[in-house]
């Protein structure tokens, strides 16, 4: 009798070895190899006389696909504008996060769209209760509790859906092969035979994957390879937004955002993010400014609080919520030795309001706004907003999509916005509404708000 072939596979990145090691020469983990089979007996391989022929680029015809407009305009916008037919795509988070939740609505929400849903963690009574929480009726949508591939394919194919849901990659295994749901060959075999349906027949199937401890995707790293769109729904348990980002989209642009609020009734659409990202103060107080930011090409106007106080310990804290500490400690160490403030005996906290995490250089400016307004006990103007990137020599970079960041202030009614006079080349229109109030350094920006 023929010998089955194994190999052994890192748990941790999916790594491949014919033998067993102590230690991933890829990632570094230890004691992460597990013996896996990769081939049964009988199992015979594909028949080479099928294989597809080369074919010259200007032979292709080009198709303008219809994607599957799901009616979530924060879904589309990360997606590009909806599902591709023939896709694969990826959504990963952490537990609770409201993945199930959002992949449900929208099933739901596609009212001629006939949609499988398929469940390897809840019964179908649970999903039931989730559904009538939501409150979305009319529907077309078939819900299917089975973690076996081939029973799901099976189910596929006499259903003949034109959009597929799996809850999750993790919990599914294929007879193929003898490893348990979860492990490295049975979350790449089963990706593979679903890549295979999607792509064969133009079906758009959906993943919902598990994030390890360290935040990235479980499973091998080949998976997110696989797939067309990756996208990472993240957000604070403490607050009730939700953020969606495309970290890779074959079909769109990688750098979209969508937000959402998490309410008793379900996901719900934040449209204007920067009204929820700003707290609606009465009066003006000190360690508070608004930062004109960007996620991908929308203009956000997000809240940055600053608290430097005098240390209750020796050695000062530094602590960012929601920002880089390194850039925090970068930012400080400036207002240090250009400006002389002495922030080394102080501690500085650092918070992003609403809960998200800004990555954008043009939340600089803010930052010290707010830290200095702090130090000082000087409040800003709940009418000034800034967006401008910093340097180590203290002058005052400029930052991209500037003209969007004036209209998204106008708009919202601010009055004044700071920015780097560099960025002003080129641009021949500004808004009416607002005060462009252009500055080269850091102390142009004191002078102009301090005194």
């Amino acid at each position: 009798m023929a010998k089955a072939k194994t190999a052994f596979f890192c748990t941790n990145c999916g790594a491949e070895s014919p033998k067993w090691l102590g230690r991933c020469p890829a990632c570094g983990a230890w004691n992460s190899f597990v013996e896996e089979i990769i081939k049964r007996p009988g199992v015979t391989h594909h028949d080479l006389s099928t294989q597809q022929l080369p074919v010259h680029i200007d032979e292709i015809t080009s198709s303008n696909f219809s994607r599957i407009v799901t009616g979530n305009q924060e879904f589309d916008r990360v997606l590009g504008g909806g599902f591709v037919p023939g896709s694969l795509v990826l959504i990963g988070g952490e537990p609770g996060i409201g993945k199930s939740t959002l992949l449900l609505q929208i099933a739901l929400c596609l009212k001629n769209i006939k949609v499988l849903y398929v469940s390897g963690e809840e019964s179908d009574q649970q999903i039931r209760m989730r559904a009538d929480r939501i409150a979305i009726k009319g529907s077309s949508c078939f819900i299917l509790t089975e973690t076996l591939l081939e029973d799901i394919l099976a189910q596929a194919q006499t259903i003949q859906p034109h959009l597929i849901i799996i809850d999750s990659i993790q919990t599914l295994q294929t007879q193929t092969l003898d490893a348990s749901a979860g492990t490295v060959s049975q979350v790449r075999e089963c990706a593979a035979q679903l890549q295979r349906l999607a792509k064969t027949r133009n079906i758009p199937v959906v993943l919902i994957g598990h994030i390890t401890k360290d935040g990235l995707l479980a499973g091998p790293k080949i998976l997110e390879h696989m797939v067309d769109a990756v996208l990472q729904f993240e957000g604070d348990r403490h607050h009730g937004y939700r953020i969606l980002r495309a970290s890779k989209n074959r079909f769109g642009s990688a750098s979209e955002l969508g937000i959402f609020e998490m309410q008793a009734g379900g996901l719900r659409e934040v449209n204007n993010p920067s009204e929820i990202l700003r707290s609606q103060h009465n009066r003006d107080v000190s360690g508070v400014a608004i930062a004109a930011g960007m996620e991908g090409i929308r203009p956000m106007l997000i809240e940055v609080q600053a608290l430097a106080g005098v240390p209750v310990y020796s050695t000062p804290q530094r602590s960012a919520t929601g920002f880089d500490q390194r850039r925090l400690n970068m930012l400080l160490a400036v207002l240090e030795k250009r400006l002389g403030f002495r922030l080394s005996a102080r501690d500085v906290f650092l918070n992003v309001a609403g809960g998200i995490r800004i990555e954008d250089p043009a939340a600089d400016l803010a930052v010290v706004a707010s830290i200095i307004s702090s130090l000082e006990d000087i409040p800003i103007s709940h009418e000034i907003c800034f967006a401008g990137e910093i340097g180590l020599s203290g002058e005052i970079r400029p930052v991209s999509r500037l003209e969007a960041r004036i209209a998204e202030a106008a708009r919202l009614g601010f009055q004044q916005i700071f920015v780097s006079r560099f960025a002003l080349k080129g641009i021949e229109n500004l808004h009416p509404d607002i005060k462009v109030s252009a500055l080269e350094r850091l102390d142009e920006m004191i002078a102009g708000i301090f005194g």
